[in-house]
């Protein structure tokens, strides 16, 4: 009976899986693949800089671990190199995102937006090229190939800065790439959740003016107070979204849940921009004069590629961005 590549290439890790939708943790032992020449092996228990390396990422991630959302913000140390492995050496702090492979060489790829590769291999829940299973970061170590492992600044923590990996980036993006990244852009954020409380961070380091939507009236401390955002408004209010209307360069919009973006759509300027990053289970609907009166644009985002997440890690650093966190055992 032939081998599985995991029992011909064992490294063994351990880890916490949960094993149904309760997102319960518990105790599991598996294989990672072989330490190729371009592989990194980074480990994760320990101490340094006053903080614990993460297994996880926060608290933030752990929750949406029963939809299958986490794993994929891993911060650790380098422990052993493959022999043609030149970006990194052991002892470095780094870090490993949504991606762990893609193929190269589509025009994705070579243009540096690795997160269209058609080819692409997410951080868990996917085989690697050789047939492995790629297990995630829930353990005391991990392996990537070298391209997949970001730097880590020397200023940002690990804990809080971990969740950046994901909504970091995926906030950071959008903001660079329609252009809401200029001082005194309006931009509107749409959820105060994981996602929205970090896109408030970053618009307001780009030097933004920033409009904070939610249905939750007992948000609006943690928007004005705690994040500093500058305006607050209930989307369910009438006369506030009318307030508003034709007053904002760009919005982006985190909530997963089902929520109608007409009225979003009319607090655009002309040539507004109302940037998609949830994913509700029910699709929008747009009204084509909405858009056409304006020439406003409904768009989407992802994540960056790894150059992009690099640049936004070095931001973060830089302007003091982390996610708020909690930490747990």
């Amino acid at each position: 009976m032939a081998k599985s590549l995991e029992s011909e290439h064992p490294i063994k890790a351990y880890g916490y899986a949960a094993h149904d939708t309760s997102g319960k943790f518990s105790p599991v032992t598996f294989s990672r693949r072989f330490l190729f020449l371009f592989n990194c092996l980074i480990g994760y228990w320990g101490e340094r800089r006053g903080s614990k390396f993460f297994t996880a990422e926060s608290v933030i991630q752990i929750f949406t671990l029963a939809r299958t959302n986490g794993g994929h913000e891993i911060v650790g140390i380098v422990t052993e190199v493959g022999s043609k492995v030149e970006k990194f050496k052991v002892g470095d702090t780094v870090g490993v995102g949504c991606l762990v492979d893609s193929c190269r060489s589509c025009e994705s790829c070579i243009s540096d937006c690795e997160q269209f590769c058609a080819k692409q291999v997410q951080t868990y829940g996917v085989q690697n090229y050789d047939g492995t299973q790629a297990y995630g970061g829930y353990s005391d170590h991990m392996i990537s190939d070298e391209h997949f492992v970001l730097r880590w600044p020397e200023k940002l923590p690990l804990d809080s800065g971990a969740p950046l990996l994901c909504a970091g980036i995926t906030t950071y993006s959008p903001l660079r790439y329609f252009g809401l990244d200029k001082p005194g852009t309006k931009v509107g954020v749409v959820g105060l959740g994981g996602l929205g409380h970090v896109a408030v961070k970053m618009a307001k380091a780009f030097g933004a003016e920033v409009t904070v939507f939610s249905t939750t009236a007992a948000k609006k401390e943690e928007a004005i107070e705690g994040l500093k955002a500058d305006h607050f408004i209930i989307s369910k209010d009438e006369e506030q979204m009318k307030a508003a209307m034709g007053t904002l360069d760009g919005i982006i919009d985190t909530v997963s849940g089902n929520h109608p973006i007409l009225g979003l759509l009319g607090t655009l300027k002309p040539n507004g921009k109302l940037v998609i990053l949830g994913a509700p289970e029910k699709p929008h609907e747009v009204a084509a004069f909405s858009l056409i009166f304006g020439r406003k644009t409904v768009a989407g985002s992802a994540i960056g590629g790894l150059k992009e997440t690099q640049e936004m890690l070095d931001f973060a650093a830089e302007h003091g961005i982390t996610a708020d966190v909690e930490v747990i055992p």
